[in-house]
């Protein structure tokens, strides 16, 4: 009878870690579609994420694109972005970014409400951005 409650112990255990095993959320060393990104990363993160592919949103106004931004970033000012987010691709990780850092965490929010769930701001935006000798272009 003492084997019996051991052996039946043992299965419960076991099915036990089967399910905590099969419950857990699965870890990836890159950054895919289906992943949730962390509220703010720095400048740094942002150009690798960049140069694996990440939409960059620039929710700045169009004179201050015009004096720099991220090569291949997308602008869509702040004020336009809640009527504008069907031009935000859902199957890519986004990048949002500004000057400072400020207004793209409202438009990470923004995002987030029309439910994009990959999405993060730049923390310090374009001004850490060119401070860190990341590349910039200028113009429309």
């Amino acid at each position: 009878m003492y084997t019996k409650k051991i052996s039946i112990t043992m299965m419960v255990c076991a099915m036990f870690a089967v399910i905590v095993a099969c419950s857990a959320p699965a870890t990836s060393s890159s950054t895919t579609s289906s992943q949730t990104l962390p509220l703010e990363i720095s400048v740094q993160d942002a150009a690798k994420l960049r140069d694996e592919g990440a939409f960059i949103l620039d929710v700045r106004e169009p004179s201050e694109w015009n004096e720099f931004h991220i090569p291949d970033a997308t602008l869509i000012p702040l004020g336009q972005l809640k009527t504008s987010g069907s031009q935000v691709p859902k199957n890519k990780p986004i990048v949002v970014v500004c000057r400072s850092g400020n207004r793209s965490a409202t438009g990470r929010n923004i995002l987030k409400d029309l439910g994009f769930t990959n999405v993060t701001s730049m923390k310090g935006g374009m001004i850490d951005w060119r401070n860190a000798g990341l590349p910039t272009v200028s113009g429309p």
